[in-house]
């Protein structure tokens, strides 16, 4: 991104937002095309399903991000930049898992959530939810440890 056309704050949050939800759709498709073909009752498969959307999404999202969204710093080389949105990333797939997982677990233990339509979709429950979570996690850090500061 040129340096003379840095986006303002509002800028980046919309574009964040328009690369996220495609990002999302992404995501959301890998992980939805497991489970329709593996089943969704071994919390393995959904835990799978979750690392493939996550992981594909993520790719998109890295070239996306630095290409619409935040600027480059230019005293940082293209591997450590990567590096970092990288292991951010990571740090953000283990919080999509927990939070997945956690939503799971929590419909499975909790009586009154057992039943009725939430129930049937739970698992899609569980990633709209930590999708919500780990974009702002997501936005919060690359912002801090990627962008080029001013």
């Amino acid at each position: 991104m040129d340096e003379q056309k840095k986006p303002t704050l509002m800028q980046q949050i919309l574009r964040f937002g328009i690369v996220g939800g495609l990002s999302f759709i992404i995501d959301f498709a890998v992980y939805s095309a497991i489970l329709l073909i593996f089943g969704r009752d071994d919390l393995r498969v959904v835990a799978a399903a979750g690392f493939f959307g996550f992981t594909i999404s993520l790719i998109f999202n890295y070239f996306s991000s630095m290409k619409f969204v935040f600027v480059h710093d230019e005293n940082m080389d293209r591997k450590k930049e990567f590096t970092i949105f990288a292991i951010l990333s990571l740090i953000g797939l283990g919080l999509n898992e927990v939070l997945i997982l956690g939503t799971v677990a929590l419909f499975n233990n909790v009586p009154f959530l057992q039943g009725g339509f939430l129930w049937d979709i739970k698992e899609w429950v569980g990633k709209i939810f930590a999708t919500g979570v780990v974009m702002v996690y997501n936005f919060i850090t690359r912002k801090i440890f990627i962008e080029k500061k001013d």
